[in-house]
Parts: structure tokens; sequence; C-alpha cells
């Protein structure tokens, strides 16, 4: 089997950017995911994630399978991921039971919409999940986009954010959606809240 694909070291640029803010383009990859609403510290949430991971694993480890998926390589599961809107507009950005997200983990080029029904299939009936019934497949483009590191804790990111849409202003670009993207790259259950290591993006234009 060739050398295994490591996103952080693949696509270092995608997943490991600087704690400073950069203009990039994020190119069209595949996706499973899973759309939600509510408060993330509650179960559902949690449950939801699971099945992502579930998933995500089913299709990693094919390759011990009977029909192993053509043109399978050996990779890393690529970390969670989440874009981020409010329900309500007119409600405050604290208020986490108006959160509304859709929660993904990016899947290998070689995954198709056959296989994703089919190793959907399998994950439910080895570990059944009500989630996965909800699980879907298909391609994101998140286009140009500003993005940078965030390490400290969720509740710190507006900070960040902020120098995001100064360093956009300054080279003269502007943010066009509401709605950003998280990467996380730590376990908040293993990790100090201060040493959480999270990538924020938003979309942006050239003004």
């Amino acid at each position: 089997m060739p050398n295994t694909v490591d996103y952080k070291k693949d696509y270092k640029h995608l997943y490991l950017p600087p704690a400073e803010p950069v203009i990039l383009e994020v190119p069209r990859m595949p996706y499973v995911m899973l759309d939600g609403s509510g408060d993330p510290n509650g179960e559902e949430f949690g449950r939801q994630t699971e099945a992502l991971y579930a998933f995500s694993y089913a299709v990693k480890m094919s390759y011990r399978g009977d029909e192993v998926p053509a043109g399978y390589y050996d990779y890393k599961v690529f970390p969670l991921e989440g874009i981020w809107d409010l329900a309500d507009y007119t409600k405050p950005a604290t208020d986490k039971s108006n959160f509304k997200y859709t929660i993904m983990i990016r899947q290998p080029d070689f995954l198709t919409e056959e296989g994703f029904r089919r190793f959907l299939e399998q994950t439910k009936r080895k570990k059944p999940n009500p989630y996965l019934d909800r699980l879907r497949f298909g391609l994101v483009e998140d286009g140009l986009c500003c993005q940078m590191l965030h390490i400290g804790s969720y509740g710190d990111e507006p900070a960040s954010f902020a120098r995001m849409e100064a360093h956009c202003a300054e080279l003269g670009y502007e943010r066009i959606s509401q709605t950003h993207r998280e990467i996380y790259l730590s376990d908040p259950r293993k990790t100090a809240p201060s040493k959480l290591r999270t990538v924020l993006r938003f979309q942006v234009r050239k003004r």
C-alpha cells in the first residue's frame, strides 16, 4: 500500500494555517454531512458526531473487507468540521440554543455516491445510531476565504474573527456571509480550553 495520506502534511495549507489571518482558495472536496440545530454541548450533538465518525472509519477500514473501493489509498481520517449560523438573527450570538449548523468530515477522493450508500448500510448494521439516517454525501467548495488558526477556548473566537475581518479590510476583501467554518484539531474532552486549536474560516470576495 502506498504512503499514508496525512492531512496535516499533504493538506497543511488547509488544516494547519498560521495563527495569523491568510487569504486562500479552498477547492471542492467530498464530505459526509449532517444538519442540526441547538446547543452543541448537549447529548444530541455528541451522537451526531459519533455517527459521522462511525461512517468515516468504516470507509477508512474498508481495505480489510471483501469489496475494497476502486482507487483505495491509506489515509488518516480527517478532522470534524462545522459550518455555523444562527436560526434567529434577532437573538444574541451567545444564545447557543439558537445555533444552526452542518457538521461534516471530509472523505477520500475515491468515495463515490454508490460507496456512500454501501458504507452507510454497513455502518447501520455494525454501529446503530439514529443520526446515521440523516447523513448525506456531497461536494463542498468554499472558494475564496480568509482563515487562521485560533488557539484558545471557543468563547474567545470573536477576537480572532475581528482580526480576520480587519486583515480582509486592509487587503481590500470583504466577508460575504454570516456563516463560518470551524475545523477542530483538538479533542475538547482531553484538551484544556486555553490550548484548543481550531481553524476558523469564512468566505470573502475582492472589493
